[in-house]
């Protein structure tokens, strides 16, 4: 059955004249006429009785008319959805991130990410989150969730979704350190120190350092938060980390956050290269980190 014959059927239907029919569809009456006798040779059925003045329905018309309707509507819906799909953004994304924050802050950006984009497919890589900048600018991702460094690289976009504090950690039981903490001044001199090697963080924890006067005795320098946490949990020393990586961590009962001045925190955001903002995959979730700001 030919859906442009339903289409003419339902406004016959209405309009009950060959003429207006005609017009509307734009087609001769003698080829609409031909078109309806066709249907009703599908149907079986006359359709129409006709005079030369009016159209009405027999019986079977009135039977097939909410039959045409429904398929109509349905066909209609169906192309809609198909040419909606055919308008939907395809391709790969590659995105780059600290495993923390592929659970802390990426799950919410790609919750309203996958319903608006469901044909676009993600590749997903982390590390630390001190390669995150450089991972964008030697092309290895599309875009990453990273801190904001001191100083931008020109060819980088930035925006900021979260502020992110750091705190000062020490094991909370036992360990060679733990009676040098506990006097009013500490001689932080000989208290090993955990920081990260690198990014951010880093630049902050040279900053403090600096305020506080201290020239730290670097026990390590870690590449990953979370391996500064987990350090601390075994007794290697006082570490500088970002609270959400210390209160996500598996051993976060087994340290303590020291109460001292405290450390400028950072931005946390979706960063890309600016030429990159043009690709409409990359454009489509920036905008989504651009709404979470707003809304924050």
């Amino acid at each position: 059955m030919d859906v442009k014959h339903l289409q003419f059927f339902i406004h016959l239907c209405d309009s009950k004249n060959f003429s207006k029919t005609a017009a509307a569809m734009h087609i001769s009456p003698s080829a609409l006429s031909r078109q309806i006798q066709k249907l009703e040779q599908e149907a079986n059925q006359q359709l129409f009785l006709r005079d030369n003045r009016s159209v009405v329905l027999t019986p079977a018309g009135k039977k097939l008319l909410p039959i045409a309707m429904r398929i109509l509507s349905e066909w209609q819906q169906y192309q809609s959805q198909a040419d909606a799909s055919e308008n939907e953004l395809r391709g790969e994304l590659r995105l780059f991130c600290s495993v923390t924050a592929s659970y802390s802050h990426l799950p919410e950006l790609l919750s309203e990410f996958r319903i608006r984009h469901p044909f676009i497919e993600l590749k997903l890589s982390t590390g630390d989150p001190a390669q995150a900048i450089d991972k964008v600018l030697v092309d290895e991702a599309d875009i990453a969730i990273s801190a904001r460094p001191e100083q931008l690289p020109a060819k980088v976009a930035f925006k900021a979704i979260s502020e992110v504090p750091l705190s000062v950690i020490a094991p909370a039981g036992v360990s060679s350190f733990a009676e040098a903490l506990q006097k009013e001044t500490p001689d932080w001199h000989a208290i090993p120190f955990i920081v990260p090697e690198a990014g951010t963080a880093r630049e902050r924890a040279n900053t403090w350092f600096r305020q506080m006067k201290i020239k730290p005795n670097i026990y390590a320098q870690v590449s990953g938060h979370e391996a500064i946490v987990s350090m601390v949990a075994l007794g290697c020393g006082v570490g500088i980390a970002p609270d959400v990586v210390i209160n996500n961590s598996p051993v976060r009962e087994k340290i303590e956050k020291l109460r001292l001045a405290p450390i400028k925190p950072f931005e946390l955001g979706v960063c890309s290269l600016h030429s990159q903002l043009d690709n409409a995959l990359v454009r489509a979730l920036w905008d989504i980190a651009e709404e979470k700001n707003i809304a924050n």
